[in-house]
């Protein structure tokens, strides 16, 4: 079930309507009608996962409050690495088998040794890289004594399996999510208006930016042998503005979506693209990852304690090991590394936490100087995202040594329902929007609401009649 289908169109007034007039008793009813929503949304990718999602959830909530009555500081790490290690068994042996199998075969290979491996060919629980974070940061939290151990299952279970979070994000935290499921929420009209709003922009992301791009970025990836420069150009930059409208389009929903159950999600993006350098980027693009991996991998290796050679390495660490989080294939580890190196310089000067306030450009030197830092992070982000939406490294690498030889910028105009001038149109005007209203949660709120968003319907109706592209990029993490 998508977002941006007419099945979550039926669903979502449903269970909006059963909520606010049916399980409005208490927060128990509110609680499990949500689970029963959650389970039945999860249900529809494959029932079969259920059993999956129902076992990480028990074994997480089981091994927490072991942990919690343990004296014994060895039982409390015994438990602790009993969950995480399960966790992470699951998405080791789902997500990760066939690629080290694989791998391994191949390193064999080149030493001569022919190998056949055993591969699994498992399907990918769809949102089981994002519901064994939650888990697991709930039983980090709880070992390091950060929080006491939930003792009601069902409001558990509801933090775990939330459907509007369940597959794609954001990843939450049970310090923000639990007090809220924990209490009986009250219908607040303003927050609900708030959430339609936020459901809407989302979808224009979604419908009418990341689909229309969606088909000249796999028409030009897909050809990159025949592109020219400026076509392999105009396809990194189809690609960046895709996943952006892909991914913080479905966050956008999602939180749009909670809002009319009057809870409150982290917040996922906060206008990357107009980042004056790829930290602030990394502090805008994908949040709860981003902080995720701070928080529970960077600063358990030492963070930025040690001296610079310890906060090299641990940068690696978190930009490969989230690069490796997106997926199995070495395009997603060099996709993590190249991002740490444009990280470096940044971190050798100490200059990783310089911009961190309201994006503005004044006028004079100043002005130019942080333009030319929002262009150039711009550039290196899609010349990263080459890594990332290529199949394999030799064709990512094909692609940008084709990019900087070929030299060739003339128009190509490709077998696809619109010119690629309208697409680049569109996509000025998004930006434009967007910049004007950087400071908001969304775009449509404020003066003129039912103008804009009636603009928006229509757009998403004229973009959506021609759209075949309807799936969400993160739904295969």
């Amino acid at each position: 079930m998508f977002f941006n289908s007419f099945t979550y169109a039926v669903f979502l007034p449903i269970v909006f309507i059963l909520y606010w007039l049916v399980f409005k008793k208490n927060k128990t009813q509110q609680n499990l009608l949500l689970i029963l929503a959650s389970y039945y949304f999860y249900s529809c990718w494959d029932w079969r996962f259920l059993f999956l999602l129902i076992f990480s959830t028990v074994l997480d909530f089981t091994a927490a409050l072991m942990m919690e009555k343990s004296s014994s500081d060895q039982k409390r790490k015994m438990w602790l690495w009993l969950t995480t290690g399960i966790n992470l068994g699951f998405l080791g042996v789902f997500k990760y088998y066939d690629f080290f199998a694989q791998s391994f075969t191949d390193m064999l290979a080149s030493f001569g040794l022919t190998v056949t491996p055993v591969l699994l060919k498992l399907i990918l629980p769809v949102g089981i890289s994002f519901y064994t974070f939650h888990g697991l940061s709930y039983v980090i939290d709880i070992y390091y004594r950060r929080i006491s151990a939930e003792k009601n299952f069902i409001d558990y279970s509801l933090f775990v399996s939330y459907f509007p979070l369940l597959v794609a994000g954001p990843i939450e935290r049970a310090t923000h999510l639990l007090p809220q499921v924990k209490i009986k929420r009250e219908f607040n009209f303003e927050k609900a208006k708030a959430g339609v709003y936020q459901i809407i922009w989302g979808l224009v992301k979604k419908v009418v930016i990341a689909d229309s791009c969606a088909v000249y970025a796999n028409a030009i990836f897909d050809n990159y042998e025949s592109m020219n420069t400026l076509s392999l150009v105009l396809g990194s930059i189809y690609f960046a503005f895709q996943i952006y409208g892909d991914f913080s389009g479905y966050s956008d929903i999602a939180l749009g979506t909670s809002k009319l159950f009057g809870i409150e999600l982290l917040k996922n993006f906060d206008y990357p693209y107009f980042s004056r350098d790829i930290a602030e980027f990394w502090r805008r693009w994908h949040i709860s990852l981003s902080s995720w991996f701070r928080d529970y991998l960077y600063i358990p290796l030492g963070g930025s304690r040690g001296g610079m050679r310890m906060k090299i390495r641990n940068t690696f660490a978190i930009f490969l090991v989230s690069g490796f989080w997106h997926g199995a294939n070495w395009t997603f580890l060099i996709w993590g590394g190249l991002n740490a190196l444009y990280f470096l310089p940044l971190l050798l000067r100490e200059k990783n936490r310089s911009n961190t306030g309201n994006i503005i450009i004044p006028n004079g030197f100043e002005g130019v100087r942080i333009a030319f830092g929002i262009i150039q992070t711009f550039i290196l982000t899609c010349l990263a995202w080459i890594f990332f939406r290529a199949q394999s490294l030799e064709e990512a690498v094909s692609y940008i040594r084709r990019l900087v030889t070929d030299l060739t910028f003339k128009i190509q105009y490709l077998n696809n329902e619109r010119y690629s001038l309208e697409l680049l149109m569109m996509i000025v005007v998004f930006v434009f929007v967007e910049w004007f209203n950087r400071h908001k949660v969304e775009p449509l709120s404020g003066k003129f609401s039912w103008f804009k968003i009636s603009a928006a319907i229509i757009a998403m109706y004229m973009f959506g009649v021609y759209s075949d592209y309807k799936e969400f990029i993160y739904f295969q993490f």
